[in-house]
Order: structure tokens, then C-alpha cells, then sequence
């Protein structure tokens, strides 16, 4: 009996395509639309058969699956996969870029397609990455991949204009890791905030690990600095100043004012509960999966290759929104602090 594979073949579009083409028409161009529709009628397809097991797999390499930054965008990433008939291979890279580099090795003979969570190689690592089967990247920018990426700037400029509205003219920022793409972003976009918004006093308070602990590191340096506000690189790290500024004996938010980044479900967890700015995680698996399968086509053998067929001019980067969440966890300036 003729399958999805089929289908898609003899329409000329990607197995995704032919897809939601079928189960979601109105997301495709009326063209192909019409040649998936014509294919089914020829074939005899029945829609709800499942495709062969094992012939199409996509990986997903991700540096610490305990976050649940990434958590959120695996899920994103397995909710489409499944849904275009693949299996997800899942790796953790321990925040090691050279493990990176050996499970992408690793994959390339196993999977049809690879989504690049946060890598954390540099610039020239990804570079030098194999050709085939092709990459896409979530959370990190690159001149040689396709990236699915959050408006890192326009996010920090959000959470600035409300604490500039509530009085705070000196903000800390308690940074991500060395090297870290988000965090250069963040720290750009701080930069800019700050040079269009009067009176704000930047306190940059270092580099610091990504994780709860990190933000209780943090913490102290926010007290000793005289800032009253912070903006943390993520909630992970503005839970862990939450906690500590607590244990001090520190007001929040009637002394410092505290805001994340990320819109984890611990946010709303704790209390006071964290105002941080939402990132659409699952949204970004979703759009990483759909990239890679944009560019997926049958070949005559039946086997999947994956191949730029996208306009050179067409934009290498999605950049998506991302939107503040006010909480208890940030307030007016104390008078005495004005």
C-alpha cells in the first residue's frame, strides 16, 4: 500500500509538506496543496497509516537536559517530529563543546537531520561541521547554518522599560557563562536599553554558571553593588538570587527588584513569583523541526537527503518574539533609593 513517502515523492515536496498538506492544508501554498491532494487520488493513499519503523530519524543534541530551557524546546522539537512521521534521537552534551562536535559526528550516518540546541563550539567548530546530514540550529546564530533564534534585544529592552517605570535607575545584569551567544546578545541588547533610556546605570556583575547556584553566587555581588534591581541571564540563575537575597534578609521586591529570563514553570512556583521575560520554547522546536524538514526531499531511491534548496537571499536566521511577564517579584523603587 502506498505510504506518506509515496505521496510526497510523487507530489515533489517534503514527507512534512505532503504532511500539512493533508492534516493542516491552509499552511500550504495552494500549489503544492493541490499536487499532495492530486498524488493521494493517484496513489490511493489513506491517510493514518504509519510510515516503516526506523526509516526516518532526526537528532537533537542539547547541552543539559536537566535545564528546563531545554526541556521545553525538546518537547517542542519531538511534538513536530512525531507529527511528521519521525523519531527523535535525543543527546545530552553536558555543556561540552568537544562532545558536541563527537555526538553531531556520531549522528550523521544514523539520522536524516540534526537540530543544534545552544551550542556551545566556537565559531569555527561549527564551520568545520560534516555537510550532510544538514544542521539547524536553535538559540545560536551562524554565517553557515540555519538558526531558529528569540529577540534576545528587544527582550532586555522590555525588561529595562519596566524598571526604568518603576523608578530603578541603577540595574545589575548577573551574565551567563563565558562565551555563551544568548548571553553576548543580552549583554548587547543591555547596552542598547541603556543608551536609550535616561539615567540608567549599568553594573555588569560577571560571568556566572547558568544554574541555581549561579545565581546564588550572584546574589552577594547584587547586595554589595547598590543596585536595586537585577535582570538575570535566566530564571534558573534569578531563582538562585531570589533564594539568597531571602536568606539575607533582603526585601524583594521592596529592597532589590528581580527578573528573569525564560518563563520556566518554577517561576510562578516560588514567591515571591518571578516576573522574567517569556521565551515561546516548544514554538522554537516547533519552527527548529520545520526548517530542517523544509529542506528535506526524496530522492529516486527512496532514501531521504537533505539539501539547501532555499533561495540564497532568503534569511538564514527566524527570530522570534518574546513578550514580559510582570510578578511580584519586581516593584517600585524604594523613596529612599530614588
Amino acid at each position: 500500500m502506498p505510504t506518506l513517502r509515496d505521496v510526497a515523492r510523487a507530489a515533489g515536496v517534503s514527507p512534512a509538506t505532503a504532511s500539512r498538506a493533508l492534516a493542516n492544508p491552509a499552511s500550504v501554498s495552494a500549489g503544492k496543496r493541490e499536487r499532495v491532494h492530486a498524488a493521494v487520488a493517484e496513489l490511493g493513499y489513506r491517510a493514518g497509516r504509519d510510515e516503516p519503523a526506523g526509516q526516518r530519524r532526526l537528532g537533537l543534541i542539547v547541552p543539559d537536559m536537566q535545564n528546563p530551557f531545554f526541556s521545553g524546546i525538546a518537547k517542542g522539537v519531538q511534538h513536530r517530529a512525531r507529527a511528521a512521521g519521525l523519531t527523535v534521537v535525543v543527546a545530552d552534551a553536558d555543556e561540552d563543546p568537544r562532545l558536541e562536535t563527537e555526538l553531531v559526528h556520531q549522528m550523521t550516518s544514523e539520522v536524516d537531520g540534526i537540530v543544534l540546541c545552544s551550542p556551545r563550539m566556537p565559531d569555527q567548530a561549527l564551520a568545520a561541521l560534516p555537510q550532510s546530514p544538514r544542521i539547524v540550529l536553535v538559540n545560536r546564530e551562524s554565517e553557515h547554518l540555519r538558526s531558529v533564534v528569540i529577540d534576545n534585544e528587544d527582550g532586555i529592552r522590555q525588561a529595562v522599560a519596566h524598571l526604568h517605570a518603576l523608578g530603578h535607575r541603577r540595574i545589575a545584569y548577573a551574565g551567563g557563562q563565558w562565551g555563551s551567544w544568548s548571553d553576548r546578545e543580552r549583554r548587547r541588547g543591555l547596552e542598547i536599553a541603556a543608551h536609550a533610556t535616561d539615567g540608567v546605570e549599568l553594573v555588569q556583575l560577571g560571568h556566572f554558571p547558568t544554574v541555581f547556584a549561579g545565581g546564588v553566587a550572584a546574589a552577594d555581588l547584587v547586595a554589595a553593588s547598590g543596585a536595586t534591581a537585577v535582570v538575570a541571564h535566566n530564571d534558573l540563575v534569578a531563582l538562585g538570587i531570589l533564594d539568597r537575597l531571602r536568606s539575607r534578609g533582603t526585601d524583594v521586591p521592596g529592597r532589590v527588584s528581580v527578573v528573569g529570563f525564560d518563563d520556566i514553570p518554577a517561576a510562578t512556583q516560588v514567591s515571591p513569583a518571578l516576573t522574567t521575560v517569556a521565551v515561546p520554547l516548544r514554538l522554537l522546536g516547533r519552527a527548529a523541526v520545520d526548517l530542517l524538514l523544509d529542506e528535506v526531499d526524496h530522492g529516486a531511491t527512496g532514501t531521504v537527503d537533505i539539501a539547501t534548496d532555499l533561495d540564497d537571499d532568503e534569511p538564514r536566521t527566524q527570530r522570534m518574539a518574546v513578550s514580559l511577564v510582570v510578578r511580584a517579584s519586581s516593584g517600585p523603587v524604594r523613596a529612599a533609593d530614588a
